[in-house]
């Protein structure tokens, strides 16, 4: 797809215009509300389905479907970002109205590593064809192990990471408002914030190995790959806040996940043999997350009315 440098000029400059206008809107620390969340989740939800039809409207049916394809696959796993966040924020007691903070450097530095991964993917595929072979075994493998520790938590207190870094740098344990460093007895320490930025950053990178080649089983044009990739992510901040206190809901979510990877990679094994229609792509990865969570919200209904009725019972 030949994509002159203006429209590269100009999708980024609309990311940065949006940013720009999140952050200012954002500007004091409040908690944000269901309804903020909900509205923001529609203006960016609406920016990304808008853009595709550009895309659509410019470059024809097939690039449309890849963009949409791309886009849904980077929108279901950022769920899974949102499952990690909560437990982040849960571990260091972040108060609620500085968490908007984080996310929007989290996802500002994920936008860059995306654009980092998506170029070496990029130069990786037209050097070497038989990569997609590799991202498409990595893509079903990571299925496999997502569906079989789907049910396992994470423990931030054994993360190495995480202590690698408190050992080498200077810290507080107070936060001092949405800052990330302040000045204590002539030096600077990190707060708390900055910790939780870390992990942030690292849970983006490490779902970034995963969704990066899933979207390349789909297309392998980088400006369909970044673009699907970059709105699919913006609205990660407001869909967290709006999915935060429901993630207990989504009980089978994962095992939806691991098939869609599985799917993917499934996909680009099969390139040399058959060519996997994007309507039917897009088909399969729509039917894999509605069906995961239409599952969950019956489970998770049907688990409340039978705790309802046995504590009626005991009460009786």
């Amino acid at each position: 797809m030949d994509v002159p440098l203006w429209a590269w000029a100009a999708v980024l400059g609309l990311i940065l215009l949006m940013l720009a206008i999140d952050l200012f809107a954002h500007r004091d620390a409040h908690v944000v509300s269901v309804r903020e969340a909900a509205i923001w989740s529609a203006v960016w939800v609406s920016t990304g389905l808008a853009f595709g039809g550009v895309v659509w409207w410019a470059y024809g049916a097939e690039a449309g479907g890849e963009y949409y394809a791309g886009y849904l696959i980077e929108k279901s796993l950022a769920v899974d970002n949102v499952f990690v966040f909560a437990l982040i924020f849960t571990y260091f007691a972040v108060p609620r109205e500085y968490q908007h903070r984080v996310l929007f450097y989290g996802v500002l530095g994920a936008l860059v590593f995306r654009a980092v991964f998506i170029a070496g993917g990029s130069v990786l595929i037209s050097s070497f064809a038989w990569i997609l072979y590799v991202f498409g075994a990595f893509l079903v493998y990571t299925g496999w192990k997502m569906f079989s520790h789907r049910n396992d938590e994470m423990d931030l207190s054994r993360n190495r990471l995480l202590a690698w870094v408190k050992r080498r740098v200077p810290s507080t344990e107070e936060y001092h408002g949405q800052k990330f460093w302040v000045r204590q007895a002539g030096r600077w320490v990190a707060t708390p914030l900055f910790f939780v930025l870390v992990m942030v950053e690292t849970t983006d990178i490490i779902f970034a190995v995963d969704s990066i080649p899933a979207i390349f089983a789909v297309t392998q044009d980088p400006f369909l790959v970044f673009t699907s990739n970059a709105f699919a992510i913006l609205g990660l901040r407001a869909m967290y806040f709006l999915l935060a206190d429901l993630m207990h809901r989504f009980v089978h979510l994962k095992a939806g996940l691991a098939a869609i990877l599985v799917f993917v990679g499934v996909k680009m094994l099969l390139l040399d043999v058959y060519k996997i229609p994007i309507w039917l792509s897009l088909s399969v990865i729509a039917t894999c997350l509605t069906v995961a969570v239409v599952a969950s919200l019956r489970a998770t209904a049907e688990a409340s009315r039978d705790d309802a009725e046995e504590a009626v019972e005991k009460v009786g």
